[in-house]
Parts: structure tokens; sequence; C-alpha cells
């Protein structure tokens, strides 16, 4: 899918195309909620993928960034068979605990976004799961990744 034509937010998203299918459409025949939650959920772990925090980094570590909040506003639905593209990118990190994401999700055949969304992340320890500080690790790759300009902390 061609994305240079997309007016996003920030520049240079990471993204992953997305066929909305009919097992994703709720009552009202469009794409529900609850998959709008799972979408942004694959954006953030093949973004952080693609940057080096690999699942066995976590393992290694003992620690994860867990979601503490999610914030989305639902613009516009998104029907069976609609080709979308999600956007996302870091938008802040403290160099200790807390970092942030910032999504854009665009529909490229009439150029309307979707849906925005904020979340918010803590350090923690996989074990425990109490809050813990990000390891080095995380810390500069996290720390290298943050776009200005987006919503933070």
């Amino acid at each position: 899918m061609q994305h240079q034509d997309i007016a996003w937010d920030l520049p240079a998203p990471f993204t992953i195309d997305i066929t909305v299918q009919a097992e994703d459409t709720d009552r009202l025949g469009h794409a529900n909620n609850v998959v709008y939650v799972r979408w942004l959920e694959d954006v953030s772990w093949a973004h952080i993928e693609s940057l080096g925090m690999s699942w066995s980094l976590h393992e290694k570590t003992g620690k994860a960034m867990a979601i503490t909040r999610t914030e989305i506003d639902y613009l516009a639905s998104a029907n069976t068979g609609d080709q979308l593209v999600l956007g996302t990118w870091l938008t802040d990190y403290d160099g200790r605990f807390r970092s942030a994401r910032q999504f854009q999700l665009v529909r490229p055949s009439d150029g309307k976004t979707l849906v925005r969304a904020v979340s918010t992340h803590a350090c923690v320890d996989m074990k425990s799961q109490r809050p813990a500080r990000a390891p080095k690790e995380f810390a500069e790759i996290l720390g290298s990744a943050v776009v200005a300009g987006g919503k933070g902390l």
C-alpha cells in the first residue's frame, strides 16, 4: 500500500497495513472498538521489535513495558474490506520508568483519519508485575526512538 500521500500527524511513522475482516465488525456493521485496541497492540509490538526490543530481550531482562492508559478518539468508522494503514510513534520516554506512544489510523482511499490514540506505559518486573526501573537496553532503544512534537506523558 502507498503511504507517502497520507497526511500523518507526525513525521515518519512506523506503519502496518490492515484489511478489515468481517469478524472485526460488530452489530452496527463497522469495526468494533475492541478490534481497534488489538490493532494498537499489534502495531506497538511490531514497532518495538523492529527497534530491537524483542521478546527475548524482555525475557533476558525480566522487564516489560505495560500499558497504563489508552485514550482513543473514534473519528469515523471502518467497514469490512476497508484497506487501512495504522501509524505509530514513540512520543515520550522519561529515561527511567514511563513511555508514551501516539497512533493514527488512516483509510488511504479517501484520506480519512479514522482513529487517533495515545497510550502510556510503565516498566514492570515480569515476575512481580510491580513497577521497576527500565533496563539500560530499553532506555537506549526507547530514548533513541522518541519523535518530537507528539503527545507526551
